[in-house]
């Protein structure tokens, strides 16, 4: 058994199921139950709103967008420019297809000159071109795919001109250029002009523009309002807003619109039409050459679906030649709101190269954090598991962040939910902490007493036993420093053994509850705590020259901050 160190977790609000029915302060949070699994995070996982004074989870936020940029380079990528880059960095940055490792640009020996074999240091007897990339994880190259460039930088616009095999790579407007002089040609020589195999971009291209014309030309027809062109009323658009003021969507909106959607499919390759080609053979002859495990994924198709500058009618990224370097992914730096008052609770430096945070409210500056020690625990085993059915005491220390003194009210059930019901006794339900003061303030303001706390004094309270040690007496605490109180809460395991919780129907719930065999990590002794903290605050009436008056910049108003928390104290032994 692999020992368990004391954690505490604390529960979003935003996971409450609201039920109008049963009442909430009534209802005993289950750490175990589905649900929880989802609403439980640590102290240092939570954010803070000041406006509504409660915990917010990395789910219950709602983020915005500050920045796009390159993780590689680190350069800022305008919003505008995303949709049509497809998410990615369009400089250099570049990550290997086989295993994700960055790609590097370096430059294929040429021959060297024999006139500057005597002068090595010259300008002109540096490395020149061309260039690959390479990765220097796995050994993989871009020459593999037959893929060079002639400038070291600008590698993606270098790559969407090139087929894999160097074969140089038409742009849609050079397509469609190259297309009107052979259709040209065609007309004078009488031959008819064959159909052509279009890649992905370009057979893109051909098709957006081909809807696009059929759409003009559907809006066209159906307006009649030709001489209002000068007017700017006779646009598609322009249209449609004067008619939705007097039909909206009635039945006669629904029929004019039925009518104008009169448009035809492509019928040649010049309007987008490509014909697919269902003969394999070719691919099943390459796949007999090559081994399974050079074979690319079909993940890496979903990687790179922007890139569609393969040869035609190869399939996708099906072999080893097919592959092609995949540029980095785009991040992004995020501010958060609260979801109800919409207040900035985290946000980052819009500069790329920093990691501070303009706006950063943690709820380890508002909130209360608990630490587990035990405090008198018999029979200790090896692994530290503790003994089922005899009594074992624990240390809560809770330590107080803001700087205005805190009251504390502690709840529990007498017995954990579960199968395995622990019964569970806290000592010091209700306490006080000290505000988060400067050490030597203390110091100044109390004299003596002052110095011995700024030097690390303890003041402990309680009973001395028999024994001569210090003995925990019920609803006093254990120890108090100078923002920061120790309580002890007891607790006595349940025992795992199910042959006899079974035999004598002791378990948690009852009657009826199932009796099978013990579940994954079932013998983690949690226990579910409601802390309901309070405080006075001030009411922030302290701005030069409003009127405000002295009494009212003294005023303190009650702020309280209720959540559920779990504690693990450890495995119980079987």
């Amino acid at each position: 058994m692999a020992p368990l160190t004391p954690y505490t977790y604390i529960q979003c609000p935003c996971s409450d199921e609201s039920s109008p029915d049963a009442d909430d302060d009534d209802r005993t949070f289950d750490p175990r139950a589905a649900r929880s699994n989802y609403s439980l995070y640590g102290l240092e996982y939570l954010l803070y709103c000041e406006d509504c004074h409660q915990i917010r989870c990395p789910r219950c936020v709602a983020e915005e967008i500050v920045t796009y940029y390159c993780p590689s380079c680190l350069f800022e990528v305008p919003s505008s420019n995303i949709k049509s880059e497809g998410n990615r960095c369009t400089r250099s940055c570049f990550q290997c297809p086989i295993c994700i490792g960055p790609l590097a640009v370096n430059s294929l020996e040429a021959q060297p000159d024999q006139t500057h074999l005597a002068a090595p240091d010259t300008p002109s007897a540096s490395h020149g071109g061309p260039y690959i990339l390479t990765c220097s994880y796995c050994n993989w190259s871009s020459t593999e795919t037959g893929i060079k460039f002639d400038k070291p930088n600008s590698i993606y616009s270098q790559l969407a001109k090139l087929y894999n095999g160097g074969e140089h790579r038409l742009t849609p407007k050079e397509h469609k250029e190259r297309r009107k002089e052979a259709l040209q040609a065609s007309a004078v020589s009488g031959d008819p002009l064959p159909d052509q195999t279009l890649d992905v971009e370009t057979h893109f291209a051909a098709l957006k523009a081909f809807y696009q014309s059929q759409l003009a030309d559907a809006n066209a027809s159906t307006t009649g309002l030709s001489s209002l062109e000068g007017l700017g009323f006779a646009s598609p658009a322009s249209l449609s807003r004067i008619m939705s003021i007097y039909t909206g969507g009635s039945l006669h909106d629904k029929r004019a619109k039925s009518r104008i959607g009169t448009m035809r499919e492509a019928l040649t390759s010049d309007e987008g039409l490509q014909l697919a080609s269902l003969d394999e053979s070719s691919s099943i002859s390459a796949l007999r050459l090559h081994h399974a495990s050079t074979i690319p994924p079909t993940t890496y198709q979903h990687q790179t679906p922007h890139l569609g500058a393969l040869p035609p009618h190869t399939g996708g990224a099906r072999f080893p030649s097919h592959l092609r370097p995949i540029p980095c992914l785009l991040r992004t730096k995020r501010s958060k709101r609260c979801p109800l008052c919409r207040h900035i609770i985290s946000k980052p430096e819009a500069k790329v190269s920093t990691t501070r945070f303009r706006i950063r409210l943690v709820a380890g500056s508002y909130v209360p954090s608990i630490s587990i020690l035990p405090l008198n625990i018999p029979q200790p085993s090896p692994d530290g598991a503790l003994a089922p059915l005899v009594p074992a005491q624990f240390l809560l220390k809770f330590l107080n962040p803001i700087f205005e003194p805190v009251r504390v009210t502690l709840a529990t059930p007498s017995k954990t939910p579960g199968r395995f019901g622990a019964k569970v006794t806290v000592l010091c339900p209700e306490f006080e902490i000290d505000a988060n003061t400067d050490v030597w303030e203390d110091a100044l303001k109390d004299g003596v007493a002052g110095k011995d706390v700024a030097a690390g004094a303890r003041v402990r309270r309680g009973t001395v036993g028999e024994d001569g040690q210090q003995q925990p007496e019920v609803g006093k605490i254990w120890e108090r420093g100078r923002n920061w109180v120790s309580i002890v809460v007891e607790v006595v395991p349940a025992s795992l053994r199910l042959d006899l919780l079974a035999a004598t129907g002791k378990f948690a719930g009852g009657e009826g509850v199932d009796a099978g065999p013990l579940r994954e990590d079932e013998d983690v002794l949690e226990i579910p705590m409601f802390v309901r903290v309070e405080w006075d605050a001030d009411t922030g009436g302290d701005d030069v020259g409003s009127g405000v008056g002295k009494d009212q910049k003294e005023a303190k108003e009650k702020r309280e901050l209720a959540y559920w928390c779990v504690l693990g104290l450890g495995r119980v032994r079987q």
